[in-house]
């Protein structure tokens, strides 16, 4: 019998050795995002991480080869996060398609103000230490704002459909626009620990797209 050959999986609930490790994994991850909102990529150390979960090194190496490996499955799980966190806003259909980008920002500042303003965006953080980083990591950050500008490009789309803003509007422009502007803002606002730089964007950006 080959040592490869699948086994049907028993009924039931899984291994409990399975599940430890699943949650073990799980805990590192959520570690991680909260240390690369917090510091970044560069200023955070694997023994940091393990020390804020209580999880020994050698558990670490079980789940990743490396910082870069985990870096690598922290943005993935970030933009997964960010993805549905979007989605809940832009494309709420009971609010017109300007008011679910305004429902959109005052949501992530009520996020921010949650933590003191201490964390900020992920992806920002990282693009703004992209240097110092794996150069894989550029790919898979530009992969995640394209991704949310087009999420932000069809919502614009909407407004202008909806009359909302005028039938000129290049709409991929504009979401271009807004995630570079916002990007910017929620860094602004983690510098001066203070709700007002994002207040200044979303409502600039308001009066621009209107115009």
């Amino acid at each position: 019998m080959s040592l490869t050959e699948n086994h049907p999986r028993r009924r039931g609930r899984p291994p409990k050795r399975d599940a430890d490790d699943h949650e073990t994994r799980d805990v590192l991850l959520r570690a991680g995002v909260v240390a690369l909102t917090e510091k970044g990529f560069s200023a955070t150390g694997i023994d940091e991480v393990l020390k804020s979960v209580g999880v020994p090194k050698g558990s670490f190496y079980h789940f990743f080869a490396s910082k870069e490996a985990f870096g690598a499955e922290l943005i993935a799980l970030y933009a997964d996060y960010f993805i549905r966190k979007l989605d809940q806003f832009l494309l709420d259909d009971s609010l017109t398609p300007l008011q679910r980008i305004d429902a959109f920002c005052q949501d992530a500042e009520r996020g921010m103000a949650r933590f003191g303003f201490r964390r900020g965006c992920l992806v920002g953080n990282l693009g703004q230490e992209m240097n110092a980083l794996p150069n894989a990591f550029r790919a898979q950050l530009t992969d995640v704002l394209i991704d949310w500008q087009a999420r932000t490009e069809r919502c614009l789309e909407a407004a202008k459909s909806a009359g909302e803003i005028p039938k000129s509007t290049d709409c991929a422009g504009v979401a271009a626009f807004f995630w570079i502007g916002w990007e910017g803002a929620v860094l602004r606002a983690k510098l001066e620990r203070r709700a007002e730089p994002l207040h200044i964007f979303a409502h600039h950006f308001r009066a621009m797209v209107t115009i």
